[in-house]
């Protein structure tokens, strides 16, 4: 087995209009694969193109990985075969708003080395079916529970947005967590965030202190998806 990866690169198009951007391109089905799948096959005009059906927007769509060579020619192809439906280009930092609305875990924030599954909300993908690397720690945890969970903030105070490592305090001004991730919401036009706390801490609509800039700002737990709030 070889790591290819730094051989080629990767155009990740999101959104409810994607497949049809970018169907024209391709004699793949590509509306027909399930989510998490991937088909090989030509793509705007380039051969043994992987097609797979991931992305990190929370909104569906495609992620396409052609060699760097023909990196933009499928560029290119990708933005005139979308113009009509009014496709545009944005960088990691807009995927990032659209990652947290929807509660997903960035590697590196919201869950790393110091994380458990079970801790992040993500011991659905965790199957004890056979053994690995301390599985038999998490196999534990998830039969005895845990101490700590990451939950959403919402309804945050106005003033600067939570970044990561910020501290979260409960009424009383106790350290219960720090905060992983956080953002403004587009689609709520809000601020939100991610993090860790206690276990006793993390009901829905408990309310909580977020310390930004030597300021304590309330806010309240609540579940996700964050687009959810409210429905």
């Amino acid at each position: 087995m070889m790591d290819r990866s730094d051989d080629y690169s990767l155009l990740a198009i999101q959104g409810p209009k994607a497949t049809d951007a970018i169907q024209s391109l391709t004699s793949l089905a590509i509306g027909d694969m399930p989510y998490y799948t991937v088909q090989v096959g030509e793509f705007a005009g380039l051969k043994d193109v992987i097609v797979a059906t991931t992305g990190y927007t929370g909104s569906g769509g495609y992620e396409i990985y052609v060699k760097n060579e023909d990196a933009e020619q499928l560029w290119d192809a990708v933005f005139e075969a979308g113009k009509d439906q009014g496709i545009a280009p944005a960088g990691l930092g807009a995927r990032d708003t659209l990652r947290m609305e929807m509660g997903f875990c960035l590697y590196g924030n919201d869950i790393d080395d110091t994380t458990s599954p079970h801790e992040a909300g993500l011991g659905w993908i965790t199957k004890y079916t056979k053994e690995f690397t301390n599985w038999e720690a998490l196999k534990a945890q998830k039969e005895n529970g845990v101490k700590r969970k990451l939950v959403g903030f919402y309804d945050i105070e106005k003033g600067p947005i939570p970044r990561q490592g910020y501290e979260i305090q409960d009424l009383e001004g106790n350290t219960i967590g720090n905060v992983t991730s956080g953002t403004k919401s587009p689609s709520l036009d809000c601020a939100i965030a991610m993090g860790y706390v206690n276990k006793e801490h993390s009901a829905v609509d408990t309310e909580v202190k977020i310390i930004i800039r030597n300021k304590a700002l309330s806010a309240k737990v609540c579940r996700f998806p964050f687009l959810k709030i409210g429905k």
